[in-house]
């Protein structure tokens, strides 16, 4: 569930960060249509700020920063630490989980493999307990049908469309103010803040929950990609098609590091959240992760079982 939370924390807001002034009609792209590409003058006036002109070709092209930065990282596996306090009806902890994972990229799709509970080994029934679904998961891939992974492909196609879409309406559901510049892990950032724009209107139905949400983003001004986000969900929003409603109060930090000088990944992310799924089942709990040991994939590394998985150190 926190991973969920933490993507789609990510898709909302990173090509959010930086438009001010809300799109007109001819300003935005037909759809279907990629990004443009062009890189936008970004020359600050002299008091070091940004114009809602520059703002909204910005965000135009953070998005397409971040669909490039994400094939990319297919190509890195790195280490996940997750700690989850669980709180009771009045906020206090009753319980707290940490769990270990090693993020992987098994044929296209991304996978957590288990590695410790509590800051410990698995034991060996554990652990061979996890190798066993991890192999699964590389036997269903390596012996798929032709069929079956061009309908794979193709579902996973759709998704992305819908993402961009998504990510259109993104940027058009904020009013955006320039606050300043800052240093973000000794990288020059610019700092945005987004409120929710009245009267915004999504042309995807899932985009609905971006006008319950507000927040502040850095974005790396050399790369022009996400460094750092601060959101928070101002109303219950509801998302997705198993309906996840996360009330009032519900935070989220997430933040970014530029690895081996081609890719953004991430390296630490809070939570505070407050949600229900289905209108059954309740999460109340705050978290945190922390990632680390970044690991570059070979081009020619291919998957045929565990601990097969080649990697540039």
């Amino acid at each position: 569930m926190r991973s969920c939370v933490a993507l789609l924390v990510i898709l909302i807001c990173l090509p959010a960060s930086a438009q001010q002034a809300p799109a007109t009609s001819d300003q935005r792209s037909e759809k279907g249509s990629a990004p443009s590409t062009s890189l936008p003058d970004l020359t600050p006036d002299k008091d070091g700020k940004l114009s809602p002109q520059q703002m909204q070709q910005l965000a135009r092209v953070v998005v397409e920063k971040h669909f490039a930065n994400r094939r990319l990282q297919r190509n890195y596996t790195y280490i996940d630490r997750e700690v989850q306090n669980n709180l009771d009806g009045s906020g206090n902890i009753k319980s707290t989980e940490i769990k270990t994972y090693e993020i992987l990229e098994i044929y296209g799709e991304q996978v957590l493999r288990l590695i410790e509970k509590d800051d410990k080994p698995l034991s060996a029934k554990e652990a061979a307990k996890e190798e066993e679904r991890i192999q699964k998961i590389i036997d269903e891939r390596k012996n798929e049908s032709e069929d079956d992974r061009r309908r794979r492909e193709e579902k996973e196609r759709k998704r992305s469309e819908e993402g961009q879409e998504f990510l259109r309406d993104a940027a058009d559901a904020y009013n955006f103010t320039f606050v300043d510049s800052e240093m973000i892990d000794g990288r020059d950032a610019w700092v945005i803040d987004c409120e929710p724009r009245p009267g915004f209107e999504p042309r995807l139905k899932d985009a609905k929950v971006l006008s319950k949400l507000r927040g502040r983003v850095w974005i790396d001004k050399a790369d022009l990609q996400l460094a750092k986000l601060n959101l928070e969900v101002i109303d219950t929003a509801s998302f997705g098609w198993i309906i996840a409603r996360f009330h009032k109060g519900t935070r989220i930090l997430v933040e970014q590091t530029r690895v081996n000088d081609e890719v953004w990944l991430p390296r630490h992310t809070e939570f505070k959240l407050d949600l229900r799924v289905a209108l059954f089942k309740g999460y109340n709990f705050t978290g945190e992760d922390t990632f680390r040991d970044y690991k570059k994939f070979s081009a020619s590394s291919k998957i045929v079982g565990i601990g097969e998985v080649q990697a540039d150190k």
